[in-house]
């Protein structure tokens, strides 16, 4: 609006100077508006909400939210990171990592990294495209990103190994991920004037995820170590902490070894008396014994390159010889003489001071930049997980932040380069292509002016001339570096370039950078030598005969940075790998889903809990924070393709298209309209759920929702709706799954129990058949016994009531069965011999016959004693269960009880005197036996 009216000033000057003075004065006027409720700044915690957005209102938010110690601030599509500068209770404790996991919606807590952190691996675990995540931090060297990369580490580390599978792996693979953590910014961190852990190296690190989304590997991608610093450190500045660990934490024993006098100084090692930053740790690493000697020892000889200017004391030299295992007149050959090629012969020379120097810096350099590739090669082999066994990762990238020294030379240029890559990348993504896409899907917008830092990418890597194109080509030339000569090219290649400046009258030939967060000057001087990064032939053909089999290893291929060896046009100088490495890292970014999160340090000198406006201006405007705000809060986050979106959320409506999504052939696939009217009718029920009168309309510009031409844009508001009514369908769904799977299982249950059931009765009927066959078997037997036992009985009580000769008579002609020898025994006795009767003696139950004097006996006896009584009147002798009957009449010679008595007969009992006779098996009722058929049968 602004441009606009002073546009129109040329035409109507008093009417535009006024239009500009009133909207100047509304605008201050709403910024005071804002600005004067203080007390509530703390409680925005998206700066999406501030109105007006202006740096102003911004910084203001900002720094109260700052005071009341809240370090965490939404953005937009953002996240804005304060760095405390010191140690916060319970910030990133296990608790709160928990919390934020297990929250339903971790967008509605109080801004963390752990929300990224956990939208990140949600969208891995629903499989949003571009399934792998990117979690950029970037700022300004200081701004909080080792310590942002520390916290995401340990979430992912906590939050996927969460489950109880392969415990034992997983908690191998996080002490591992975190244990490496320190290593690498012991050996790639440094203490710098901005910062006292500063990491001199970018590094990707890849989280890798199986397809349950639990933590089975990682690996580490590294570019650009600052190896000039082992050899060179500005003032005030210090070495890698790996020295001043070993020289602070090392044992007697150890200093013996690497032969490190206690009090020993070395030039290499500035300001070694400030606080450490950690302690050396090589034993998280899965690292052997003697890789960790052999480690040390190669740092130590590092160390002692730095003992004497020019390496030309014999003991040090002794030492260091001692160290790397080599000859010492070897060693002492190629740091005094260089190898010259005339034609087909070598010609030796002698160096002088300066070429001693560098041929030493070269030498510690190069060793220490190969064990730092050795190093990050063993993590990655001691942790990085099969290709087959992880389908996705989330990338962490921390990357040294923008700076600008009072020197600067090659190392600040390509950091500067690197960061300007990831803002245009992070331009591209979320401003420009964000635009773009409105306009082609066919939104109402109308832009938002941003800070494109694309001109100065042309500048540093553009072609056909560029900084770094030039810098390439001064090197491959095979000529003595000219300072002056090179400012004079840049000026005559690059001066079309807003971007790049020069000061006329400066003595230092140089050229200023106007990069996206500040103009950085950088001085020609060495920058060509940097570039090259010579290493003479003779130090890597002294290298790989050593007789360390871990320095021998290093250089056993002799292609590690023999350049020198090759012709000059096939040089690969510092600039070219760094480019590649970096070519390559924003592939990655390019097909993955970014976060961003924007690192703010609050003031230059790491104070804790201290804010510098100034400061913290300067970072907000450099970064884009405000136009950010501006397109985020205009705009629409969420953009889903249709297809997709029906993926997702269409079995709200049940629509049939679902079901096509995996038929690519499908005619109603490739016609966006028919999708286009099926995500209407997947958005106008939820919202209608929302507002019973709010539908959407194919041309209706909701402030929540717009279906584009292929694409539908969303707030976060409304992908919460979707994502609440989603899980809603689901759980009723899932209930109706639930209640046909219990249904199918009672039904199985019953079927099983009838078929149990039947079952049973089988084998019980057969087990009751099989009894009863048993029973059938023992009756029939019991039957016979019995059947044969009466027809006995009968018989016994014939013998005994019939006359004896008659039974003897009768026996032959008798269909009863034949009777055994007792009977006959019993029954054959001599009845002639007695005429006349004669009383029965011995009657135990009281019977007498006529016979004077008339007996009369009464029966007392009971149960077995009256058996017995009876048995023994009838004299029944017992001969080994065998017994034979006598009974009265048969000693006394009465024929039979038949007979007809000549006397009278007096009966006390009714009671038969028989024994056989009265007890008849058969119960007939119509039958009279025993002694009532002889009272019957008497005249």
């Amino acid at each position: 609006i602004v441009q606009a009216i002073s546009q129109n000033s040329r035409c109507q000057p008093k009417v535009a100077q006024d239009l500009r003075k009133s909207f100047i004065d509304s605008l201050e006027e709403d910024i005071r508006d804002f600005l004067i409720n203080e007390a509530e700044l703390h409680t925005y915690d998206d700066l999406t909400k501030v109105n007006p957005v202006t740096p102003s209102t911004v910084l203001k938010c900002l720094q109260a939210r700052y005071s009341a110690k809240v370090f965490y601030t939404h953005a937009g599509c953002t996240l804005v990171a304060l760095n405390p500068f010191q140690p916060i209770p319970d910030l990133y404790s296990l608790d709160v990592m928990r919390e934020y996991h297990s929250a339903p919606q971790p967008q509605e807590f109080k801004p963390h990294i752990f929300i990224v952190a956990e939208e990140a691996y949600r969208n891995v675990q629903g499989q949003v495209e571009p399934m792998n995540q990117s979690l950029v931090y970037s700022g300004e060297s200081g701004a909080g990103k080792t310590w942002t990369s520390r916290c995401l580490m340990k979430y992912y580390a906590t939050v996927a190994a969460s489950s109880q599978k392969c415990q034992d792996t997983v908690e191998k693979i996080e002490r591992r991920v975190l244990g490496s953590n320190p290593i690498m910014e012991a050996f790639g961190n440094a203490c710098t004037l901005r910062n006292s852990n500063s990491s001199r190296f970018g590094k990707y690190i890849q989280l890798q995820l199986n397809g349950s989304q639990l933590l089975v590997g990682a690996s580490v991608q590294t570019f650009l170590l600052e190896k000039t610093r082992v050899a060179f450190q500005a003032p005030n500045e210090r070495n890698f902490h790996i020295f001043y660990q070993m020289m602070k934490g090392a044992t007697g024993k150890q200093r013996l070894e690497w032969m490190l006098p206690l009090d020993q100084d070395f030039a290499w090692l500035p300001h070694a008396e400030k606080t450490l930053e950690g302690k050396y740790c090589t034993s998280r690493m899965c690292l052997l014994k003697h890789e960790k000697r052999n480690l040390r020892r190669h740092l130590a000889c590092v160390d002692y390159c730095s003992l004497s200017l020019f390496m030309l004391c014999a003991g040090f030299l002794q030492k260091t010889a001692d160290l790397l295992q080599v000859p010492l007149d070897e060693l002492q050959s190629c740091l005094t003489v260089r190898t010259l090629r005339a034609g087909k012969q070598n010609v030796l020379k002698l160096c002088s001071q300066s070429e001693c120097s560098v041929r030493r810096d070269c030498l510690a350099k190069v060793i220490y930049a190969q064990l730092f590739d050795w190093l990050v090669t063993f993590i990655n082999n001691s942790m990085c997980a099969d290709r087959s066994m992880w389908c996705n990762f989330i990338g962490l990238l921390d990357v040294y932040g923008f700076e600008c020294f009072l020197l600067n030379n090659l190392e600040q240029l390509c950091i500067n380069y690197a960061n300007e890559k990831l803002q245009q990348h992070f331009v591209a993504h979320y401003l420009k292509a964000q635009q773009e896409e409105y306009v082609t899907e066919g939104l109402q917008w109308s832009f938002i002016r941003y800070q494109d830092n694309q001109g100065c990418l042309d500048l540093i890597e553009g072609s056909p001339s560029s900084i770094f194109s030039l810098l390439n080509e001064e090197c491959r030339l095979n000529r003595a570096s000219d300072a002056k000569q090179f400012c004079v090219r840049l000026q005559k290649e690059l001066s079309h370039n807003a971007s790049i400046s020069w000061d006329k009258f400066s003595k230092q030939p140089h050229f200023t950078v106007a990069h996206y967060a500040d103009k950085v000057s950088y001085q020609i001087e060495g920058m060509m030598e940097k570039n090259k990064d010579p290493v003479p032939p003779e130090l890597i053909s002294l290298l790989q005969n050593s007789q360390d089999s871990l320095l021998h290893s290093l250089f056993a291929d002799g292609d590690h940075e023999s350049e020198g060896l090759r012709g000059h046009s096939k040089v690969v100088t510092v600039i070219s790998k760094f480019r590649n490495s970096l070519e390559s890292l924003m592939k990655i970014l390019h097909s993955t889903t970014p976060h961003y999160t924007r690192c703010i340090k609050p003031n230059p000198d790491c104070r804790p809990l201290t804010f510098k406006r100034e400061e913290v201006i300067t970072q907000l405007e450099a970064c884009g924070i405000v136009e950010t705000i501006n397109i985020s809060a205009a705009g629409f986050p969420i953009r889903i393709p249709y297809g997709n979106f029906l993926q997702r959320y269409g079995l709200i409506t049940n629509t049939r298209l679902t079901v096509q999504m995996n038929q690519s052939n499908s005619p109603e696939m490739s016609n966006q309209a028919v999708l286009g009217s099926a995500v209407e009718d997947v958005l106008n029920v939820v919202l209608k759920r929302r507002a019973s009168n709010s539908t959407l309309s194919p041309d209706d510009n909701n402030n929540m929702v717009h279906c584009g031409r292929t694409k539908v844009f969303l707030t976060h508001s409304l992908l919460e709706m979707l994502e609440v009514h989603r899980n809603r369908v689901r759980s009723q769904k899932a209930f109706c799954i639930q209640c046909c799977w219990r249904r199918y299982q009672n039904r199985q249950r019953n079927l099983k129990r009838q078929a149990a059931t039947r079952l049973q009765a089988g084998v019980r009927s057969w087990l009751v058949r099989r009894e009863i066959r048993k029973w059938h078997k023992a009756a029939s037997v019991i039957q016979t016994k019995w059947r044969r036992w009466r027809v006995w009985m009968d018989a016994l009580a014939e013998a005994e009531l019939d006359d004896a000769e008659d039974f003897i008579e009768n026996e032959a002609s008798s269909a009863l069965p034949k009777l055994d020898r007792l009977l006959k025994e019993r029954g054959s006795v001599q009845l002639s011999s007695i005429q006349e009767p004669v009383m029965v003696r011995g009657w135990p139950i009281g019977l007498a016959m006529a016979s004077p004097p008339s007996i009369t006996v009464s029966l007392t006896a009971t149960g077995f004693q009256r058996i017995m009584s009876m048995m023994a009147c009838l004299k029944i002798p017992f001969r080994n269960g065998e017994y034979k009957v006598k009974t009265n009449q048969f000693d006394q010679g009465v024929a039979s009880i038949r007979a007809q008595p000549r006397g009278s007969i007096k009966v006390h009992l009714q009671r038969s005197p028989l024994l056989y006779a009265d007890m008849h098996p058969v119960h007939k009722t119509d039958v009279v036996t025993g002694f009532n058929q002889i009272l019957l049968e008497r005249p």
